[in-house]
C-alpha cells in the first residue's frame, strides 16, 4: 500500500512499479561520470587487483545500505520523503529532520552540479556558452519533472539507452594502440585509499528510487528489489570493466587521459552520449527526489509554519510541484553563482550521512527486537553496525574537513528541532532504545548498594505540590543530576476515576516540566492521605531502584500527630530515610546562602545530613553557600577534642564544608540551636529513631526549634554506611 507522507492512500493507478519507480534511477545514477572519466584513473593507478578490491570494498558498504533501507521498508509503509520518512519514524522526527534538510539542499544543489557537468562536456564539444547551457538544462530538467514523475521516468529509459550504447561500444572495442596515440609519461601511483575515496561515490545514488517512495505502487516490494537489483548489475559492470580497461590500454595512458574509453570504443562519440546520460540522469533523479522530501519535511511540520505551502501535492499522484519550483529557483541561483567546487563535497557527506543513518536505524530495530518492527527481510543488525561504521570510515577517507562540517551542521538542526519540541503521530525506536537500556541497568543493579556509588532518590509525598512546592523544590536542588525524583500525591478515592488519576498525572507532569524540575509523578486514590502515603512506600518502585528517602512537610495540628508519627516509624522500619521538611512561610529558603548542620556524630544521621548538604550546595540555586557543621559541647576541654575530630573528618571529606563548635556555659541546646542559626538559610537537625513515644517527642521538638529558619529534620535508616559516603 502506497501512503503519502499525510497518511493518506494514494491511488494505485498512479503508482510506478519497481523497474520504473526505482530500478532505472538508482542504476542510472549509480553509471554516472566516475565511470567514464575517472574509471580509467582508478585502474592505472592501483592496477587490477587493486581496481577489483575497490570495487568489492565499496560496493559491499552499499550493498549493506541496501539491505538495511529493505529491511525498512518490508517493516512499515513507506510514504512519500523516502529516507526521511523511514529514518523519522524510526529515530524520531528530530533525527529525521535534521537529515531530511540537509538531504533536500544537497539533492536541489545536485541539480546544478550536475547540469554545469553537462554544460562542460557539451559546450567543449560544440563550442557553445557554458552557463546558458547550464541554464537551460537546468529548466528543461524541472519542467520534465513538473508535467510529471512519469514523464521524467521515461526520459530515463532513453539516457539508458544511451549508457547501454556507450557500454556495448566499448565491449565490442579495442585496445588504444589501434585506435590512438596517447602519449605515454612516467607518473607516480596514488596510494590505495586515495583512490578508494574517488571513486566510491560511483557505488552510490540507491538513494534516486528510495526518495520516489510516495510515487510507487508498492514500496514494501519496489524498494528493495529495485535498489538491491540497481546494487548488484552495477557491480557487474565495475568489475567487468577493468577487465578491458587494463587489457587494452598502459597504466600511464589511462591515468593520462580522462576521455580513454572514447578513443578505445567501437563508435567513440558513444562513450560522450554516455558522460551526457549520465549527467542527465543524475539531474533528473534529484529534481525528482529532492522536492519529495521537501514535500514531507513540510507535512510533518519540520519546517516552520510559513512554509507549510511546500506540502502541497498536485494531481491524482500527489506531485509535488510547489517544491519542484521552489527547487528549480536553487538550482538556477546556484547554476548562476557557477562553481560548486567548494560545496560539493560537503553536499557528497550529507548523501553518506544519510546511508549511515539508515543503517543505524535498521541495526537498532533489530537489535531491540520491538514487536512492531516485522520486516519481511531481515537481515543481522551487526551487519547493519558494519554498514554504518563504513559509511562514516569512508566520509573521513574522502574528504575529513567535509566530513566534520556535515556533522556539525546535522547536529545544529537536531538541536533546533529538539528546541522546537515536535511530536509526531508515530512512534519511535527511541523508546523501545531506553527500555532496553533501562532493563540492562536494573538487572546489574539487583546487587546490594554500594555506599561509593549512592544516591538520592526521593520520594516526595507532596499532596497537592503546587501547595507544598519547596518539598518538591528542596527535593529538586538536592537530587538534581545525581539521583532521581519522584513526586507523589494523594487523593480521595471517593469518585476518582482512572481517568481522572490520568489526568492528574499529566498536569502535575506538565507543572513540573515548566518549573524545571526533571522527575516523576504518581498519583493514586486512597481513602486518607496516610492510608495512601502508606501505600506509595510500600508499592512504588522497581528492583534496587526504588526511593530511599522519603520527604514529607512537618505537621503542626495534634490531631493528626500520632497518625504521623506511625507514618515516620513505618518508613524507618522499611529502611528508608525521612526527611521531615518545616517550612518557614515568612522566609522560604532566604537568600540561599547559609546551611547550618548540627553534628552529633558521624555514624547516622551525621554522614547523611553531610551528604545531603553537600549536594544542596553543588546545585545551582545554592552554588556558592557556605555549608558549616555545628557541635555544642559542655566545656572547654571537650571543645579542643571536638575541634580536632571536626577538622580532620572533614578535610578527609574534600568537600570545603567549614564547622564550628560551641561551648554550652551551661546554656541548653534549644537556646545554643536559636542564637548560632538563627540567621541560617537552611538548617539541618538530626532525629532518634521512633518508638513508641516519638509522637510526643516529635511534638515537644517542634515546640523548641520554633522561630528557626526553614528546618529540616533528618532521620537515616537505610543500610548504608554514610561515612563511606564522604570520606
Amino acid at each position: 500500500m502506497n501512503l503519502t507522507p499525510n497518511g493518506t492512500k494514494a491511488p494505485a493507478s498512479v503508482g510506478l512499479g519497481t523497474f520504473a519507480g526505482v530500478f532505472t534511477p538508482s542504476i542510472l545514477t549509480i553509471l554516472g561520470v566516475i565511470m567514464y572519466l575517472r574509471f580509467g584513473w582508478v585502474v592505472g593507478n592501483v592496477g587490477l587487483l587493486g581496481t577489483l578490491a575497490i570495487v568489492t570494498l565499496s560496493t559491499s558498504i552499499t550493498f549493506l545500505t541496501a539491505l538495511s533501507i529493505s529491511s525498512i521498508a518490508t517493516a512499515q509503509d513507506v510514504g512519500g520523503g523516502g529516507a526521511y520518512f523511514m529514518i523519522s519514524r524510526s529515530l524520531g522526527i528530530e533525527a529525521g529532520g535534521a537529515v531530511g534538510i540537509p538531504l533536500y539542499f544537497a539533492q536541489a544543489l545536485s541539480v546544478a552540479l550536475y547540469t554545469i557537468g553537462f554544460a562542460e562536456s557539451f559546450s567543449a564539444a560544440f563550442g557553445v556558452d557554458e552557463k546558458f547551457t547550464a541554464l537551460v538544462t537546468t529548466i528543461l530538467v524541472a519542467v520534465l519533472a513538473l508535467v510529471s514523475a512519469r514523464a521524467a521516468i521515461r526520459a530515463q529509459y532513453f539516457i539508458m539507452g544511451a549508457i547501454a550504447l556507450s557500454l556495448l561500444s566499448l565491449f565490442f572495442g579495442g585496445s588504444v594502440e589501434a585506435a590512438a596515440s596517447v602519449p605515454s609519461e612516467p607518473f607516480e601511483p596514488a596510494g590505495f585509499w586515495v583512490v578508494f575515496a574517488v571513486f566510491f561515490p560511483a557505488v552510490t545514488g540507491i538513494m534516486a528510487g528510495v526518495n520516489m517512495s510516495g510515487d510507487l505502487e508498492n514500496p514494501g516490494k519496489a524498494i528493495p528489489k529495485g535498489t538491491l537489483a540497481a546494487v548488484g548489475v552495477g557491480f557487474l559492470i565495475y568489475m567487468g570493466l577493468p577487465l578491458l580497461l587494463s587489457s587494452w590500454a598502459t597504466p600511464e595512458q589511462l591515468v593520462s587521459d580522462p576521455m580513454i574509453m572514447e578513443k578505445m570504443a567501437l563508435w567513440g562519440p558513444a562513450i560522450l552520449l554516455g558522460v551526457w546520460g549520465a549527467t542527465l540522469s543524475s539531474a533528473v533523479g534529484s529534481i525528482l527526489g529532492a522536492p519529495r522530501v521537501l514535500q514531507a519535511l513540510a507535512r510533518d511540520g519540520v519546517l516552520p509554519p510559513s512554509l507549510s505551502f511546500l506540502g502541497a501535492g498536485s494531481g491524482p499522484d500527489d506531485a509535488p510541484r510547489v517544491g519542484t519550483a521552489v527547487t528549480l529557483g536553487v538550482a538556477v541561483i546556484t547554476v548562476m553563482l557557477g562553481n560548486l567546487n567548494a560545496v560539493a563535497p560537503v553536499l557528497s557527506m550529507f548523501f553518506l550521512t544519510t546511508y549511515g543513518v539508515l543503517n543505524v536505524t535498521a541495526g537498532l530495530e533489530r537489535f531491540l527486537g520491538n514487536p512492531s518492527f516485522r520486516p519481511e527481510l531481515r537481515i543481522p543488525w551487526i551487519w547493519s553496525l558494519i554498514g554504518a561504521v563504513g559509511c562514516v570510515a569512508v566520509m573521513f577517507l574522502i574528504n575529513a574537513l567535509a566530513t566534520v562540517a556535515a556533522l556539525v551542521i546535522v547536529a545544529l538542526i537536531y538541536l533546533w528541532l529538539e528546541r522546537k519540541e515536535l511530536h509526531g503521530a508515530w512512534g519511535d525506536v527511541r523508546l523501545g532504545l531506553w527500555l532496553s537500556i533501562t532493563r540492562m541497568g536494573l538487572l546489574r543493579l539487583r546487587q546490594t548498594t554500594d555506599a561509593k556509588n549512592w544516591r538520592p532518590h526521593f520520594l516526595v509525598l507532596s499532596g497537592a505540590p503546587t501547595k507544598r512546592w519547596h518539598l518538591v523544590e528542596l527535593a529538586s536542588a538536592i537530587s538534581h543530576n545525581r539521583g532521581l525524583l519522584t513526586v507523589g500525591s494523594v487523593f480521595s478515592a471517593e469518585n476518582v476515576s482512572m481517568e481522572r488519576v490520568n489526568r492528574l498525572t499529566a498536569t502535575i507532569t506538565e507543572y513540573m516540566e515548566r518549573q524545571g524540575v526533571a522527575g516523576f509523578v504518581r498519583v493514586i486514590a486512597a481513602d486518607t492521605p496516610f492510608q495512601g502515603s502508606r501505600q506509595l512506600l510500600q508499592a512504588y518502585g522497581i528492583g534496587v531502584l526504588k526511593p530511599n528517602t522519603i520527604v514529607i512537610g512537618a505537621t503542626g495540628k495534634p490531631e493528626g500527630v500520632d497518625e504521623y508519627a506511625s507514618l515516620i516509624r513505618l518508613i524507618h522500619n522499611a529502611r528508608r530515610n525521612t526527611l521531615i521538611v518545616r517550612y518557614a512561610e515568612e522566609r522560604g529558603f532566604g537568600r540561599r546562602r547559609r546551611i547550618d548542620v548540627w553534628w552529633a556524630g558521624l555514624q547516622g544521621n551525621g554522614g547523611l545530613m553531610i551528604t545531603l548538604a553537600y549536594l544542596l550546595r553543588t546545585s545551582l540555586p545554592w552554588r556558592g553557600a557556605t555549608v558549616t557543621v555545628k557541635m555544642m559541647v559542655a566545656s572547654e576541654e571537650a571543645a579542643a577534642g571536638a575541634e580536632a575530630n571536626l577538622r580532620d573528618l572533614l578535610a578527609g571529606s574534600r568537600t570545603g564544608i567549614q564547622h564550628e563548635v560551641i561551648v554550652g556555659e551551661g546554656r541548653g541546646f534549644p537556646e545554643v540551636l536559636q542564637e548560632s542559626s538563627s540567621d541560617a538559610d537552611i538548617v539541618f537537625l538530626g532525629l532518634p529513631p521512633p518508638d513508641q513515644g516519638f509522637a510526643e517527642y516529635y511534638a515537644s521538638v517542634q515546640r523548641r526549634t520554633t522561630g528557626l529558619p526553614t528546618t529540616v529534620f533528618a532521620l537515616a535508616a537505610e543500610d548504608v554506611s554514610f561515612k563511606e559516603v564522604i570520606l
